[in-house]
């Protein structure tokens, strides 16, 4: 299945996208997809409704992140050795893990607004894992199935803030928009091979990133495992596995976003996003 929300900031309904290509309303059946109602109950209940019957949605209505809220918004930087290689970085020997503020999250086709006297701000395709099952100690063989589902996921950085202000990369990471998360939620049953999904990103309809899921350093399973060593994963947590070459920041010279600039970017059976930049 394919769960997304609609409606204004802060007021989205759930819904579901139809075979047919419609958006259906499902909030009869469930408040909202927040961390407390992503569960394997939730599938059967969605599973088992003629989602056909539902109302049907307005095409034209703005589409939501597909989840009310995250807990945690964990990201793994470098799983990519051309992009580590761009990045003029060593290619890790266990993956690099940091935080997105959970406030960065926004919808897939929302504006992304640069902060305050940015200059360095860039783009990142990623492939987003949300966790169904709690997560703790779990061994790499038994990871995918507490996964719930995928999304596509833009990790919007600011490079300056990331890497010459001191401190931690989540300064870089975090700002209001920084998140872009959908236009679904793909339930797990639909991506059998997460480390197949080719994936692709343009700037001002040039092709920036091409990658595919299958050159991660560290796979799904293994990023899963690894962090439920360090923390307990809950439902609704939020990781985004890292990105291919074509960041700005590896561009000679570098190139940077600037108001105007409008992103596109999509990964195989996830769906694309849309966004125009803006100054705050």
């Amino acid at each position: 299945m394919k769960l997304l929300r609609f409606g204004n900031k802060g007021a989205e309904k759930p819904a579901v996208l139809h075979d047919d290509g419609t958006i259906r309303d499902v909030s009869s059946l469930v408040a909202d997809f927040t961390p407390e109602t992503l569960s394997p109950a939730l599938t059967r209940i969605l599973g088992s409704t003629e989602i056909g019957s539902l109302p049907e949605v307005p095409p034209s209505v703005r589409i939501g992140a597909p989840i009310s809220r995250t807990g945690h918004f964990i990201a793994i930087g470098l799983n990519y050795a051309d992009h580590a290689a761009e990045s003029g970085l060593p290619v890790p020997s266990e993956p690099v893990v940091f935080s997105k503020a959970p406030s960065s999250l926004s919808g897939p086709n929302d504006e992304v607004m640069l902060p305050k006297g940015s200059v360095k701000s860039d783009w990142e395709v990623e492939l987003a894992v949300v966790i169904g099952e709690r997560c703790d100690y779990v061994e790499e063989k038994d990871a995918l199935a507490h996964v719930f589902g995928y999304a596509v996921c833009n990790d919007v950085s600011e490079r300056e803030y990331q890497a010459e202000r001191g401190g931690q990369w989540i300064k870089g990471k975090s700002a209001p928009t920084f998140g872009p998360l959908g236009p679904w939620l793909v339930t797990a049953d639909e991506i059998p091979d997460p480390q197949s999904l080719d994936m692709f990103l343009d700037i001002n309809g040039e092709r920036r990133q091409t990658g595919n899921t299958q050159t991660m350093i560290f796979s799904v399973a293994e990023i899963v495992s690894y962090l439920s060593r360090f923390m307990v994963l809950e439902p609704g947590d939020v990781i985004t596995t890292g990105t291919p070459p074509g960041v700005g920041l590896g561009m000679k010279p570098p190139v940077y976003l600037k108001a105007g600039d409008e992103m596109r970017l999509g990964i195989a059976g996830l769906g694309e996003q849309h966004q125009r930049v803006i100054a705050r």
